[in-house]
């Protein structure tokens, strides 16, 4: 570990020993774990949340409210801190995201869960970004792959258990005479009070002093520039069509409002996001891979489970259990490439295989078939999350190792922000063109049927709400129909995959042109750290 350095001010600071880093990684993952869970742990639950809250026009904005706040506060939070210091701001989060889910599981409609879902959202994306700044903070780079992997792990867990928990609850009626799908939210207070505990005792890192301004002007741009382009991709563009004018006029005003947000920040004294940092090959590049892995990442989550829930007829229960593969990839690698790097030092590779492997076991979903058995599945999905484990961490490694440490903050809360944008977009592309290529192949094929096979057609109801309810209730139904429409949800499939493969492969090419920075030790470390106090009370 690093030996101790003069903090500005003449005061030493203390490096954390291994235990200490343990303790202090702890609380930091279970914040990121709730940040991410919440992701994921509605959508299985939306059903019966729906139905409970007589919704079903306002569902969508559930998951998008949350998705939104998160992502666009992302940035925020790492320039706020870098001026503020990280234990105060984090724990900001952690108690936005707790009051948050507090409201959100007492909600009586859907306008005050949508609002209470907004706020956990503002916390999470504190939760999701600082855990990343504050490990770069205490850790150097050399040694950081041996921590860091175990965040892989909470991304993997959290893929699995985010579904599984919330078939979980909402399949109870009632848990402790309280409402099934509430246990969602509630569950969050104990972990998320746990993690200020562990932060308020052990979180330590001096706050180094800083002349500043708030770029007030530069933050809302960029919040509204991201929401306007997110409510574009993410709702109106599937919702009511991508010529709609609602999605145009939304995607036109966020396109005008992201210039307007560049063209000021190199005007602003302290902006939110320097645009001096695309000046720095690492920062652009890990940006550009943070994007492609969490479009790659949110693809296999979201298409995993809906291939198991309609072509083979599982629950939303054991589809999340199915996804265990999955997270097997995604944590051993994770922590497999996190000690090799602490081991030897390198890390540029670990970002070309993993984008390589993950384009392959993508390319193998496209054979994926109504009677794919299982086994053949997991394999698959072992490699995709191989890819992600390899992958995820090792750039922020990268990213942290090449920027100044005064930089650490918004350039890592950065790096999470593109992952976050290109989850969402990811999620976006996917969803419509399954949703194109469903309708296509649907007509394609009951045409078809209805020239070899009239008579079975003339009692089948082939209007989009009674395929659904067919997919849903196969009882009764002739097995040619049934296996009709199976066949058509499997070649879309194909193309979304086929879709998905040219994007992870981008992330190979752009893994190709990452440089190997030595990554810097203990005393490098350090030195940097006194230099960049020195700088700010200059």
């Amino acid at each position: 570990m690093s030996q101790n350095s003069p903090q500005a001010g003449g005061a030493p600071v203390r490096a954390h020993t291994h235990r200490e880093i343990m303790i202090i990684l702890s609380g930091l993952m279970t914040g990121m774990l709730l940040a991410a869970l919440d992701q994921t742990i509605v959508s299985t639950a939306l059903k019966t949340i729906v139905i409970d809250l007589h919704g079903l026009k306002e569902y969508t904005w559930v998951v998008t409210a949350y998705l939104l706040t998160s992502t666009a506060s992302t940035p925020l939070y790492g320039k706020i801190s870098d001026l503020y210091g990280r234990r105060v701001v984090f724990q900001f989060a952690i108690v936005t995201f707790l009051v948050g889910s507090l409201l959100a599981g007492l909600s009586q409609n859907m306008t005050e869960l949508i609002a209470t879902r907004a706020l956990q959202g503002l916390g999470a994306g504190g939760l999701m970004a600082l855990t990343f700044v504050i490990i770069g903070d205490i850790v150097p780079p050399r040694e950081r792959g041996r921590y860091q992997g175990y965040f892989g792990a909470v991304w993997g867990l959290s893929s699995v258990a985010g579904p599984l928990l919330g078939g979980f609850f909402s399949d109870h009626h009632t848990i402790l005479g309280v409402t099934g799908w509430r246990w969602i939210f509630y569950i969050n207070l104990p972990f998320g009070i746990l993690a200020l505990v562990i932060t308020s005792a052990v979180l330590h890192i001096p706050k180094v002093k800083r002349e500043h301004s708030i770029d007030y002007l530069g933050a809302l741009l960029l919040v509204l520039g991201v929401t306007s382009i997110l409510l574009a991709i993410a709702v109106y563009g599937p919702e009511y069509g991508w010529v709609d004018s609602r999605t145009l006029i939304y995607l036109a005003v966020g396109i005008v409002l992201a210039v307007a947000f560049v063209i000021w920040e190199e005007k602003a004294k302290e902006p939110i996001l320097p645009m001096r940092l695309f000046k720095n090959h690492t920062f652009t590049l890990t940006s550009l891979l943070g994007a492609v892995i969490g479009a790659g990442m949110f693809g296999a989550i979201i298409m995993l489970p809906l291939y198991l829930q309609i072509v083979k007829g599982n629950s939303a229960t054991s589809a999340g259990l199915k996804l265990i593969p999955l997270m097997l990839g995604i944590v051993s690698m994770s922590i497999f490439s996190g000690k090799r790097i602490t081991t030897t030092g390198k890390y540029k590779k670990y970002p070309v295989l993993g984008t390589a492997i993950m384009t392959v076991g993508i390319l193998m979903m496209t054979t994926l078939t109504r009677s794919t058995p299982y086994w053949q599945l997991s394999i698959y999905a072992i490699i995709v999350g191989a890819g992600l484990g390899l992958s995820m961490q090792t750039i922020v490694i990268a990213l942290q190792n090449a920027v100044d440490f005064h930089d650490m903050g918004v350039a890592t809360s950065s790096n999470t922000f593109f992952r976050s944008l290109g989850s969402v977009f990811g999620s976006a592309i996917f969803g419509a063109v399954l949703n194109n290529r469903l309708t296509h192949y649907m007509a394609t094929g009951f045409t078809n049927l209805a020239h070899t096979n009239p008579n079975v057609m003339a009692t089948i109801n082939i209007t989009p709400a009674g395929l659904t309810n067919m997919i849903a209730n196969p009882k009764g139904v002739p097995v040619i129909v049934h296996n009709t429409a199976l066949d058509a949800y499997v070649n879309a499939f194909h193309i979304v995959f086929f879709t998905a493969a040219p994007i992870t492969a981008l992330g190979f090419l752009l893994a190709l042109l990452l440089r190997e920075i030595p990554l810097r030790t203990s005393h490098d470390y350090a030195a940097a750290r006194e230099e960049a106090a020195g700088e700010a009370i200059g």
